[in-house]
């Protein structure tokens, strides 16, 4: 993500936030983190290699609210795709061997271990936040103003540089 990205009125939008009803702060937050992590979600997805399917279904958005701070995640991973943080970060080279056995059997032949090469890293979650950063922001951004204009109340949103 750049870092000369600058944002104005930002905190007027977070004043105004505040002086709404708690449930309905919650609600807008909720409803724009999700719009700006569904823009990180599809461009994370893109990015994913194509032989992996199951990783990128496995990638989502998740949102939640914990003493008052709502927060949005984009995620990956799960039982079919495990491995997310492998092909995200690469391996370095190690042994494999057996778990409770001493000996391992791949491809019909048995072997006390093998040595693993590594494997580079094809990251697909950075690159989105770095080619998507300004349109997170600018489709939060969007949804509350969208959310504040659909309950009569017009505010200025903020604008990204």
């Amino acid at each position: 993500m750049s870092d000369d990205l600058a944002i104005t009125g930002g905190r007027e939008l977070d004043a105004f936030l505040q002086s709404l009803p708690a449930k309905v702060e919650k609600n807008i937050m909720r409803a724009a983190l999700r719009a700006g992590a569904n823009v990180l979600k599809d461009e994370a997805k893109a990015n994913v290699p194509v032989q992996l399917g199951a990783l990128r279904k496995s990638v989502r958005v998740t949102t939640g609210s914990k003493a008052g701070v709502v927060t949005a995640s984009v995620k990956a991973g799960g039982p079919k795709a495990w491995y997310w943080r492998f092909v995200e970060y690469g391996t370095a080279p190690h042994h494999i061997g057996p778990k409770n056995a001493r000996a391992l059997a791949l491809a019909g032949v048995v072997v006390r271990g093998v040595e693993h090469p590594g494997a580079r890293p094809q990251p697909f979650m950075r690159p989105a936040l770095d080619a998507k950063g300004s349109a997170v922001i600018e489709a939060v951004a969007a949804k509350i103003r969208d959310r504040l204009t659909a309950a009569g109340i017009n505010t200025a949103a903020p604008e990204t540089e």
